[in-house]
């Protein structure tokens, strides 16, 4: 689990290796329990959700949001598409996701795909 993390922010630009399963799937689990965790503590120390900016010190709280959940978003953009690659697939396949409701459902279901030998190995 925790290699499976470092491994996820230590290939954060890595678009061309392939990543397995428990590479996807433990810092999805892992960036959603603790972006809950901050939201809500956040929510409940300053009385008012983490979306709204009423001063400077709500400006410069954003402005660090914003920071990390891009970061968050390329690493989580790239540890996909070397997902795909371990399933033999382009990392293209991402553009899945846009198809309403059947797209995303396939989607999950490449992600759980076990991987085979492939042409990124």
């Amino acid at each position: 689990m925790i290699e499976s993390y470092k491994n996820f922010w230590n290939n954060i630009t890595n678009f061309s290796d392939t990543a397995r399963r428990s590479d996807f799937w433990w810092p999805a689990i892992i960036n959603t329990i603790v972006g809950f965790l901050i939201v809500n503590i956040y929510t409940f120390s300053v009385g008012h959700p983490i979306t709204d900016i009423y001063n400077f010190s709500d400006l410069a709280l954003a402005t660090g949001r914003n920071i990390v959940v891009f970061l968050v978003w390329l690493a989580n953009l790239s540890v996909t598409v070397r997902r795909l690659h371990d399933t033999d697939r382009s990392g293209w396949w991402i553009l899945l996701q846009l198809i309403p409701i059947i797209g995303y459902i396939w989607f999950i279901i490449l992600m759980v795909l076990p991987g085979k030998s492939n042409r990124w190995s």
